[in-house]
Parts: C-alpha cells; structure tokens; sequence
C-alpha cells in the first residue's frame, strides 16, 4: 500500500516539476497507474526464475496503483456535478452492501442489477462512471475459504474473462491507441510533457517502489518475505513503469481537443512502457541466473 502511494505521488510530482503552471500540468495522473496484466505478463515470462511473493507483490501494488488511478479520475476529471444523481448512485452502493453484508444474499442477478444502475447514476452524476465499477467490486459477497469458487464474485470475475480479453479489450486498443506519427515525433518526446511521462513512468515507478517499501521494512511496519530481495523489489519497480490502457484512458480525458498533445502523450507512453519492460525484465533475468550460478556453485564447490 505505500508502495502504491508513492507510486502515485512521485510519478505525479516528477511530472509536475515539469510541466507545472503550463496548459499540459492536466497530464499530471498520466503517469500514475500499472498496466496489470502486461506487467504481470513479462514477470510470468520469468516462469520460476523469480519468487513466487515478488508476483504477489506486484500483483497487489498494480491493483492499488489503478485503484488510485480511478480514484484521481472520478476527483480531478469531474465536470458539472449533480449530488442528486452521485446521492442515488451512493444509495444504491448502500443497498448492495446492505444485501452483502446484513441480509447476505448470494444470488449473482440482483448485484449485477444494482451495478448497473449505480453506474447510470454515477454517469449522470458528472463523476466519471468508472468508479462505480469499483464501488460494485466492494459490494459482491466473497468467501475467503476454499469454497470461493460458489461466490458470486468468484462467477462475476470469470464469467466476462472470455469476452474481456478477446472482444473489449481490442476494442479498447483499436479505438484508443491509435497514433499518428509526423515527421517530428522524435522532437516530441523531448517536450516537457513526454518527458514528465517518460521519467514518472521509468524512474518514478523504480524509486516509489524501492524507497517506500524500504522505508516501510526500516519503519518495521513490515518485513520482505523469505527469498525475496531488495534488488527484486528493485526490478519490480521498473515493471511497475508498464502502462498502457490507463495511461491512455487518463490521456484522452486530460487533453480532450489537443489530437497533437494526445499523440505524443501516447507516443511517450508507448516508449517508456517499452522501456521499463525491457529494462525490468533484463534485471530480473540477470538476477535469477546470477542466483542460479550461486547455487550451483554451492552444489559443486570446486
């Protein structure tokens, strides 16, 4: 959880450092959130190279980082708000709740209902309609034993897998991702709002998490895990720079009528996205067979 505070708040300030008190300061939460499943992706490609705790943990810190990501959207990105309309969507986030928690309802249809009323409440309200999303993740009834598979959570989360992955989310790529590259797009990257992607992204992402987490350990309000090392937690943070669909998402809302800053926010995206990938992946590759050769030679000491 620090470690996701200070990945939105570093990234945040290194852009704003550059970019404060100019027409692209609204760039500010680009560079906040994870790409989950890219990151994830490139730390499976690993397979058994890294522990087992470091994909928990960016698991975890991913999920809070876009968790954070919304909140800032539903906040900063709020135009002509209606507190009748945020006061129902509020009301029906209660009932589902209420259903959850006091009357513990299971059935899947009655939350789903509900879900999509709040999210029309919360469209009209002017908050943006993503977090009504998130209140209904909170209201699902879940079971922490074995048997999780019979909650409707459990239901919710896989039965959209199929059309999430294959159908919204190429749809998602094709209509946002779309770049236009000029002649100058090279020269674009070194603006001052590429720039702020860019490092929040590549160097902000590596220090929030290194820092805090070490922060946290020195403050003893944690401790790593047995086999887990400061320099993974190191390489997981440059993997926490791999952004894509947020990023973006949070691009068009900020830059709504500037196609030319749109573009190259998405062009410093794409790049430093490649970047920390690349450069996380290495780092976690170079670890684990160092770590390899270490144990072989502890086999076979000449």
């Amino acid at each position: 959880m620090l470690a996701a505070a200070g990945g939105i708040a570093v990234p945040a300030l290194i852009h704003y450092s550059l970019n404060g008190g100019t027409v692209t300061q609204a760039g500010i939460s680009i560079p906040m959130a994870t790409d989950i499943a890219f990151a994830l992706g490139v730390l499976a490609s690993l397979g058994n190279g890294v522990p087992a705790s470091l994909k928990i943990f960016l698991t975890a810190l991913a999920v809070m980082d876009d968790l954070g990501a919304i909140a800032v959207i539903a906040v900063f990105y709020t135009a002509d708000l209606s507190f009748l309309y945020l006061l129902g969507a509020l009301a029906v986030f209660a009932a589902l709740l209420a259903m959850n928690r006091l009357l513990r309802v299971m059935a899947l249809l009655p939350y789903v209902l509900g879900g999509v009323l709040m999210w029309f409440l919360m469209l009209k309200s002017g908050v943006h309609a993503t977090i009504a999303g998130v209140l209904l993740a909170f209201a699902i009834p879940y079971s922490a034993r074995d048997d999780d598979a019979e909650s409707p959570s459990h239901r919710l989360e896989h039965m959209p897998h199929k059309p999430v992955a294959f159908l919204i989310l190429p749809l998602f790529a094709l209509a946002n991702t779309g770049i236009a590259i000029g002649a100058g797009w090279v020269t674009q990257l070194m603006t001052a709002n590429s720039l702020g992607i860019f490092l929040g992204l590549v160097a902000g992402k590596r220090i929030r998490t290194f820092l805090f987490s070490f922060g946290a350990v020195a403050a003893e309000l944690c401790r790593l895990p047995p086999g887990l090392g400061w320099r993974h937690v190191a390489g997981v943070g440059l993997l926490g720079g791999i952004d894509v669909t947020m990023s973006i998402f949070i691009t068009n809302l900020a830059f709504t009528g500037q196609p030319d800053v749109i573009d190259a926010s998405k062009m410093a995206i794409l790049v430093a996205t490649l970047t920390a990938g690349a450069l996380g992946f290495l780092w976690l590759k170079w670890l684990a067979t160092s770590q390899a050769g270490s144990v072989a030679d502890e086999r076979n000491p000449s």
